[in-house]
């Protein structure tokens, strides 16, 4: 599976009686299919996965795959404290179609998580998940900081496709962009652009809506009107490396230059289309144009995202179109200070 550009890490939006907001969810994922973005990631750490059960996960997993654009590739996070747990939830992500599952490190026994630990868990994933999976690097949520050695390692296991790599670190970007180099290539369906194909594109024709009529409508010469089955897309191969995505705003040109193949931001799931131009300007060999917009994005991202959180970018998707609303607890709402101090940070990146 091809996994290039930006990615929004998706909330979770909730009632004031912290009950999913499933129309709500179903409203973002919409207007974030109309917006360039390559795809989104749902229920990542940004989509407060710690905070759901798995079935309150399973529903939002089926309601974004529903809502989504079928050209945006969607990546499920699905890490759980178990291998078991998580591959259960991978069959849940391949059942909605998903392209890819994001796999963080256990967190609760932090201090028997050495590395023969971890190289195991995520070869046991990997060996048992139906879909591609992207190890999820996030040294400030999780005790533990895959090494690029180890990444290497896994990176020969042919159902591990990349590493979401969030330690905001350049030099961790260009370290494993460099252990992985000699990983097993793979062939990927992509368009006759290079762009990804996902696996709802490939949907057969029969599972596509088609209008019912009667044996009895029929026999009386009822018209059918029926819409004709959408043509197969035009498809080509590309051969592909192991995928190394930046999970910082403030790397992401470094990043690109250096090898990586894209971003999943945080900062993306309230302002995509300034993420997106990094992005876009940097395709273009522009890079004054890609310094210039990713400048703009340091602060935004360092306020809002590192130190506010949660309810910070929640907030922020309020003020630029997307719904946000409270976080779960024990998450705290931000103060009427901090949603002024949103509000002027968001002045230069509104959508």
């Amino acid at each position: 599976m091809l996994i290039e550009g930006v990615f929004a890490a998706v909330t979770t939006p909730f009632y004031a009686d912290e009950r999913v907001y499933f129309r709500k969810l179903e409203a973002n994922i919409a207007r974030y299919s109309r917006s360039l973005l390559a795809g989104m990631v749902v229920v990542g750490s940004t989509g407060e996965a710690v905070a759901l059960d798995d079935a309150e996960t399973r529903d939002v997993l089926r309601t974004a795959a529903e809502a989504a654009a079928p050209e945006k590739v969607l990546i499920a996070g699905v890490g759980r404290e178990s291998m078991r747990s998580t591959c259960e939830l991978a069959e849940t992500a391949a059942h909605f179609e998903y392209d890819a599952v994001l796999v963080r490190t256990p967190v609760y026994y932090a201090s028997q998580m050495s590395p023969q630990a971890v190289l195991n868990y995520f070869r046991s994933v990997a060996d048992r998940s139906p879909l591609p999976v992207l190890l999820y690097n996030i040294p400030r949520c999780v005790p533990y900081d895959i090494p690029a050695s180890l990444v290497a390692e896994l990176a020969q296991h042919p159902n591990i496709i990349g590493i979401k790599e969030s330690s905001g670190s350049i030099d961790k970007i260009r370290d494993l962009i460099s252990a992985t180099h000699t990983a097993p290539r793979r062939t990927v369906t992509v368009t006759p652009v290079f762009e990804a194909v996902t696996t709802r594109m490939l949907t057969p024709a029969a599972k596509q809506s088609a209008t019912f009529v009667s044996i009895g409508g029929l026999a009386e010469g009822t018209p059918l009107a029926t819409v004709p089955p959408a043509a197969p897309p035009k498809t080509r191969t590309k051969e592909v490396g192991f995928q190394v995505l930046t999970g910082s705003p403030a790397t992401v040109l470094d990043s690109l230059e250096a090898g990586a193949s894209g971003a999943v931001l945080g900062l993306a799931a309230c302002a995509p289309q300034a993420c997106q131009e990094v992005y876009l300007a940097w395709k273009d060999h522009d890079l004054r144009l890609a310094k210039e917009k990713q400048s703009r994005l340091i602060r935004p991202n360092q306020r809002i995202v590192a130190e506010l959180g949660i309810s910070g970018v929640k907030y922020a998707c309020d003020l630029n179109g997307y719904y946000g609303g409270h976080a779960r607890l024990p998450l705290l709402p931000v103060t009427s200070q901090e949603k002024a101090e949103i509000e002027e940070l968001l002045a230069g990146i509104r959508n």
